[in-house]
């Protein structure tokens, strides 16, 4: 059975049936927000990263919001393929002392997991912001009016008041909202940012971690950060608030392809968005965009048939040893879309991609 499913826009399934996919067409790679979601793109991430792309030579922009941008930055260490193994194991096996039968208290979160962050990444903010190719985009969620200071009450009525209007409009949702992205200063995002109301930030060796962690940072789940360094003053919150599968305008890119290795095949614009599905169709802004996806039945094979998701960290809370088993049997499964990935570019050829939906 097929394990992978390759989607894409007009143009780029046009280069796709003319030349194939090859490494030196790759200008950015997007990494989607998700949590768990991420562990089945490891072993397609270490075989792209560690194995692929490294034979060509062209600057390629890799952007991530939440587990994205963690996973995107381990890409820029000079081994990603062990980096990213790394990342799997931690994310795999992190725990949270909590009282049994209720949920782990979000400082306990937050310290637990930026002290990992800060270990993994932090410490080797230098060699992720020198890599010779890669150019890291941390995509964060910075608060606005009643999100811009932290305060229990205030989080939750903000997030009401965020919810009925990107209801509205997702235009609306930047009365709560802005887009902070921390770059390497070395080259700007190639393309636009015009979507919704934008902030750049340079990336650096003290800000690489906290802007990480802000990223990654699940309302409610952990306390939000604060005044990231470089950054605009205020809260910062989860980049998939702001752009839960990296909805941008990569057509203004020009030349080259868009790689997404993504979970599904749809590209839902924010975390908010999740309940309005005429926002999760394709639009002109995706016209470069080749998507690699999960075929449904690799998922119905998957335990439970589905995805290892942040439920499972609710309704597993007090059995972490049946919940990494699941997760690292999704793990081992998930070595069969980096093979059959492999086996299609590494053939050559031309590529029958779907459209995206």
């Amino acid at each position: 059975m097929r394990n992978i499913e390759f989607y894409a826009g007009p143009r780029a399934r046009a280069h796709l049936r003319e030349y194939g996919l090859r490494p030196q067409d790759i200008r950015a790679v997007p990494a989607a927000a998700g949590g768990p979601k991420g562990l089945i793109l490891n072993p397609l991430d270490r075989y792209i990263f560690g194995r692929w792309l490294p034979q060509s030579d062209q600057v390629v922009h890799l952007l991530g919001a939440s587990i994205g941008a963690w996973r995107m930055a381990c890409a820029c260490l000079p081994d990603p393929e062990a980096a990213l193994a790394q990342l799997a194991e931690d994310y795999v096996t992190q725990r949270y002392p909590h009282r049994r039968g209720k949920l782990p208290e979000a400082q306990v979160v937050s310290k637990i997991f930026g002290a990992r962050i800060g270990q993994r990444l932090g410490a080797r903010a230098e060699e992720v912001l020198s890599s010779p190719r890669y150019r890291l985009h941390v995509f964060t969620s910075h608060g606005r009016t009643l999100l811009h200071r932290p305060g229990r009450m205030r989080a939750a009525l903000g997030y009401l008041g965020a919810y009925l209007s990107n209801a509205a409009s997702r235009r609306a949702l930047g009365g709560f909202f802005e887009r902070v992205v921390f770059s390497d200063p070395r080259d700007p995002l190639p393309f636009p940012l015009a979507d919704f109301r934008s902030q750049r930030a340079l990336l650096d060796a003290a800000n690489l971690a906290p802007a990480i962690l802000a990223s990654c940072t699940i309302p409610f789940a952990l306390q939000a950060v604060q005044d990231v360094p470089g950054g605009p003053p205020g809260t910062y919150w989860d980049g998939g608030i702001t752009d839960y599968h990296l909805h941008l305008n990569y057509a203004s890119m020009g030349e080259g392809l868009v790689l997404y290795p993504h979970f599904q095949p749809r590209i839902v614009p924010g975390w908010l968005d999740k309940a309005w599905h005429k926002r999760h169709r394709a639009s002109k802004l995706l016209d470069n965009l080749v998507v690699l996806a999960p075929h449904p039945g690799f998922v119905e094979r998957l335990p439970n048939a589905k995805l290892p998701d942040r439920k499972d960290f609710r309704d597993l809370r007090d059995d972490d040893v049946g919940r990494e088993r699941i997760w690292r049997v999704a793990l081992s499964e998930s070595t069969r879309l980096a093979e059959d990935f492999a086996r299609v570019v590494e053939r050559g050829g031309p590529i029958d991609a779907q459209p995206l939906p």
